[in-house]
């Protein structure tokens, strides 16, 4: 037998469970912050001296439980030996577990140490905290040795930091497969959802898109806000969209990435809304908003066809006034804006953060002698970019379709320059832009050593600049020249 007590000593819950144990039902209903416990006692019967098990171990630091009482029923059924456990509030210490001889011995006043527990924990994590931050573990699954997790979380973490997210830890669990329900094992869960109690993380951040239904297991089991990958790539584009052209299209990639999330009890998602993960479109509850979804995201589609129309009309003006067109592409972060500010002398924002250009920016680049053509600067493209957003930013992608030349842009100083180089070779494939002319070249010269540099540039036979620099760019603007001449003479050519 067992029961749950609320604060004011009323009992909420009676469960009746087997001799082996008692399951406590969901109790999502109850809120908890950081720093605060759930607002409930637990007290139940052992049919023997076992004292508090696993589970009730489990449950005591999983569901942040006030107290657990265990009163241990002898063999003539009376209550006997009785045991205590409560969350310690000293650092490094997870639970503290006191025995007493019968429920007599029991403390008279538990509010008191309840409440003690709760001010300890409220200066640990005032002493953790940064005003206006979310604290947050990230999570992966690896899966084969060669996988490239620890390089894909450290993007991850770029990604966090770009959304205003602090990383408290990273957790990656090895398994030969996903688990279907929690992705990660329950058991590693278990161990994530206590290193959040102890660092004051309130939200998990997954490295790999989540199913609904995973999504909602692991909201419900852990109590805490849970995004993925694809859902901090949305937010951060959210952040950074401008134009309303930018904001239809995060918009839309948000509501087609939450609409088959609308669904359940709703717990998961308001644990998932309210911010990160969330914004733009705002929050959503269920059946009624799942019709508005459907409809918002009616309208938005027709606004992004006017919308590519337009574009559409714009390009065909340049054509007319016969000015070739260069695309800077690249893996985001590279350095496309400042080094579309350096030629072309403008200032259009250029930050040390993922994502900082959403729309494409077309500026005119002329030579002394007076040849000209249109530089556009383009969204940075990532490693598993969400469809949801290569489907609502179909109509910037296009804008490559006109392209001379693309300028393939790629940050010779990251550790991982081959598989950037790689994805954005892979994007444009898909995007269907084998056919016009590419150019590789090499930004951030200046982070690299002279003897290192002078190896990649042959690796992959091209050569560098410094996009700061603007007297590192007459290789560029030289080759730049010389292969649209040629892109053109074969344009007339067809």
């Amino acid at each position: 037998m067992g029961v749950l007590i609320n604060r004011t000593g009323v009992v909420d819950i009676i469960l009746v469970g087997d001799r082996q144990s008692i399951l406590i039902p969901d109790l999502s209903r109850y809120r908890i912050s950081p720093g605060r416990l759930k607002g409930l006692r637990f007290i139940h019967t052992h049919l023997d001296d076992s004292g508090l098990s696993m589970e009730d171990i489990t449950d005591l630091l999983i569901l942040r439980l006030d107290m657990i009482v265990v009163v241990c029923v002898s063999s003539d059924g009376h209550p006997g030996k009785t045991y205590l456990g409560t969350l310690s509030p000293q650092p490094g210490t997870k639970r503290e577990i006191q025995t007493f001889p019968d429920p007599g011995g029991l403390p008279r006043n538990p509010l008191t140490i309840i409440h003690e527990i709760e001010q300890e924990m409220s200066r640990h994590i005032r002493g953790l905290a940064t005003e206006g931050v979310i604290r947050a573990l990230l999570v992966d699954l690896k899966t084969s040795p060669k996988s490239g997790t620890e390089e894909s979380m450290n993007e991850l973490a770029e990604l966090a930091r770009t959304a205003g997210i602090l990383v408290t830890d990273t957790v990656i669990q090895q398994r030969t497969k996903p688990d279907p329900r929690y992705l990660v094992g329950l058991g590693k869960l278990k161990e994530i959802v206590i290193m959040a109690l102890d660092s004051g993380a309130e939200m998990l951040v997954f490295n790999r898109e989540l199913s609904p239904s995973q999504l909602r297991a692991i909201a419900d089991t852990t109590e805490l806000k849970v995004i993925d990958r694809t859902m901090l790539i949305l937010d951060i584009f959210a952040q950074h969209a401008k134009s309303s052209g930018g904001k239809i299209q995060v918009e839309l990639a948000q509501l087609r990435y939450l609409l088959p999330r609308l669904v359940g009890k709703g717990t998961a998602l308001s644990r998932l809304a309210g911010g990160i993960g969330t914004r733009g479109p705002g929050e959503t509850k269920l059946e009624v908003e799942r019709r508005r979804t459907r409809q918002r995201i009616a309208t938005l589609k027709k606004s992004l066809n006017r919308m590519k129309e337009e574009r559409k009309t714009r390009r065909k003006r340049r054509r007319q006034k016969a000015l070739p067109v260069v695309s800077i592409v690249g893996y985001t972060n590279v350095g496309k804006s400042t080094l579309l500010n350096t030629l072309t002398r403008s200032d259009e924002i250029a930050e040390n953060m993922l994502f900082a250009t959403l729309d494409p920016v077309s500026r005119r680049l002329t030579t002394s002698g007076g040849t000209a053509c249109i530089l556009t600067d383009t969204v940075g493209l990532i490693q598993d970019l969400p469809p949801e957003l290569m489907r609502a930013f179909s109509a910037t992608f296009e804008e490559m379709n006109d392209a001379d030349l693309v300028l393939h842009l790629a940050d010779c100083s990251h550790e991982d320059l081959e598989n950037q180089i790689a994805t954005v070779n892979d994007i444009l494939g898909s995007l269907g832009l084998d056919e016009i002319p590419r150019l590789l070249v090499l930004n951030k010269g200046d982070l690299v050593d002279p003897e290192t540099l002078s190896n990649i540039e042959r690796r992959f036979s091209t050569f560098s600049i410094i996009a700061t620099d603007p007297g590192s760019m007459e290789p560029l603007l030289t080759t730049i020249w010389e292969r649209l001449e040629i892109a053109v003479k074969n344009a007339r050519a067809d």
